[in-house]
């Protein structure tokens, strides 16, 4: 097998594969080569090239996303780091373990003037888990330097004694601080930073290892059941009359039927889920939106829960978040490992267990269930509202809120569906998708930066079949994903062109105005085909609701390319159309 020379560079591959790490997607560079020459004369390793570094962290991001395991992604030194930044911000915000390997010039040669430098350690903050600032290994052109610049061998007698000390402690600093890294993002599923200083030569390849790690023991999570945690949420539960449990963004099949089907047999209980929550049963909530827009304060008081529970990840609805933060639950409590969000400003306590192993801890303490009209009366609402929204839907004019309608319906099953940010994941919100759609969306910090990377990469671990929707600016803004040659045949993609950013429409503010339209909404006049052809996209576009029909007939049928699908709505329509619904199922 070949190897890098550089010490530093076996360490940091081997470890990868001690912890079981096996993707690695690499941005191409000169200064990462030793790290390249390593994960790619490795048959254990899945390498990928990702020309573009913000696509290539948002690809690895998609991985990490459907593993649930660490997926690194590999960069040269300078300001290919920090075009990672908002995969890793989102990453941390998210709970997705993505490790972060970058080279670096050794200290010496950092602010003298040198191209591609910049202050790499710690240039990640508070956004990661872990910084490993990795050292340079000790050869006999680095001798003369210690961490400081400053000589340390000259004058030393027996120099190889002291040269052979000083780089068996760096390699044992190297190959812990490696360790931890990698540890942690995996138990801790989140992003962490291990940068590599490498001194040139940088190609150099030897057959055999020189180094020899200590073997480490790889941990696992373990769930730690707090009894007393368990009772004192069991006593409130148990007087509550009116329960609310809100589902953020969570895992496909995270959650066994059974404690599903037990919380759903009590009466004094509604589960609100979102689109992301990959959670479903008849009598749950899955339209909040709509459940909340028309409500009067009457009707908030009636809504206002004695008891909020809360698991999964982030919210994706604005109106949820401030009905309960104006009509606050008397008791919050929050079920999950991950750091918790006092989104409501209502938290009393987090019970740091995966919520299964609290279902099935804390239910079967449960010894009856309250009796309670409040699910009966708020399902008796959302049916009324399900009914209004099919019949306005027969009244409206070809529209975002339309073909959103059209092409959820067409998604084929047992798929998977990737949302991009901003008005395609709140008009998905707005709709039932069945149980057999799993549901990803970057809410972690909610941009539009990097979605179509994210879904690609998704789509290149996964068995079924992967479609993207997306608004026009997310696509245009991140058209480089598309530079990737992993994408299956089966990948699509949905463009929903208004031509800007339609969602400004919706908030508060001016509309048609010269400055709305050019620094708020955004107009435009671009088209996906150009980029589809250079691409090897098959393109299809439709302009009205017979088109679209048309199109929606063939598009999941398998080719030997992927395929997108551009639809163009009226952009001075849609958010009349939106805001009127709310009005309309009042």
């Amino acid at each position: 097998m070949i190897y890098s020379k550089i010490p530093l560079s076996q360490t940091v591959v081997t470890l990868c594969k001690t912890h079981n790490l096996k993707h690695i997607v690499i941005s191409p560079g000169s200064r990462n080569a030793p790290l390249t020459i390593g994960f790619t004369h490795d048959e254990f390793f899945k390498c990928y090239s990702i020309v573009d570094e913000r696509c290539a962290a948002f690809f690895a991001l998609g991985i990490a996303q459907q593993l649930q395991e660490p997926v690194a992604v590999v960069c040269t030194s300078g300001s290919a780091l920090l075009n990672y930044y908002p995969a890793v911000s989102e990453a941390y915000y998210s709970h997705i373990p993505l490790v972060v390997i970058s080279a670096d010039r050794p200290k010496h040669l950092i602010d003298i003037g040198d191209g591609q430098t910049i202050k790499q350690k710690n240039v990640y903050g508070e956004h990661v888990l872990y910084n490993a600032n990795l050292k340079l290994d000790i050869s006999e052109k680095t001798a003369s330097f210690s961490e400081n610049g400053k000589p340390i061998l000259k004058n030393i007698e027996n120099k190889l004694e002291r040269f052979l000390g000083l780089q068996k402690d760096i390699q044992t600093y190297n190959e812990s601080e490696i360790h931890d890294a990698l540890t942690l993002s995996k138990l801790n599923l989140g992003p962490v930073h291990i940068n590599c200083p490498f001194d040139e030569p940088l190609y150099e390849t030897i057959e055999e290892l020189s180094i020899n790690p200590k073997p480490f023991k790889i941990q696992s999570r373990e769930d730690k059941v707090d009894r007393f945690e368990i009772k004192s949420l069991l006593d409130v539960w148990q007087n509550a009359k009116r329960k609310m449990i809100l589902v953020g963004v969570l895992q496909p099949n995270s959650i066994e039927a059974q404690w599903i089907q037990e919380i759903a047999d009590d009466d004094s209980i509604i589960v609100l889920t979102e689109t992301t929550s990959n959670l479903h049963h008849p009598d749950f909530f899955s339209g909040i939106d709509k459940l909340i827009a028309p409500l009067d304060d009457e009707d908030f008081k009636a809504l206002q829960p004695d008891l909020l529970l809360t698991f999964g990840g982030l919210i994706v609805s604005k109106k949820i978040k401030a009905f309960l933060r104006t009509y606050k639950p008397q008791f919050h409590f929050h079920i999950g490992l991950a750091q918790a969000n006092d989104t409501f400003f209502s938290l009393e306590k987090q019970i740091k267990l995966h919520p299964n192993t609290f279902f099935s801890v804390f239910l079967p303490l449960v010894t009856h269930h309250t009796k309670s009209t409040y699910k009966h009366y708020w399902l008796t609402v959302r049916q009324k509202r399900r009914k209004l929204q099919e019949a306005y839907l027969q009244t409206l004019p070809f529209s975002d809120f339309k073909v959103f309608n059209t092409i959820l319906k067409q998604l084929p099953k047992q798929s998977q569906l990737q949302v991009g940010n901003s008005s395609a994941i709140r008009y998905t919100q707005l709709f039932q998708l069945p149980k057999n759609i799993d549901v990803f969306c970057n809410r972690g910090t909610s941009g539009i930066d990097g979605s179509t990377s994210t879904a690609i990469g998704a789509s290149t671990v996964i068995e079924k079949r992967t479609t993207f929707i997306t608004g026009d600016l997310s696509f245009f803004y991140d058209s480089n994903a598309l530079w990737n040659n992993y994408i299956p045949n089966t990948f699509r993609i949905i463009v929903i062109n208004n031509e800007g950013g339609g969602i400004f429409r919706i908030l508060p503010g001016a509309k048609n105005t010269e400055n709305f339209d050019r620094f708020f909404e955004t107009k435009h006049h671009l088209s996906a085909k150009q980029l589809s052809d250079m691409y090897g996209f098959d393109y299809n576009l439709a302009k009205d609701e017979k088109e679209l029909d048309a199109q929606l007939e063939a598009f999941y049928q398998d080719t030997q390319r992927p395929k997108l699908l551009e639809i163009f709505t009226p952009s001075r329509v849609n958010d009349t159309v939106l805001l009127d619904f709310f009005n309309y199922i009042k």
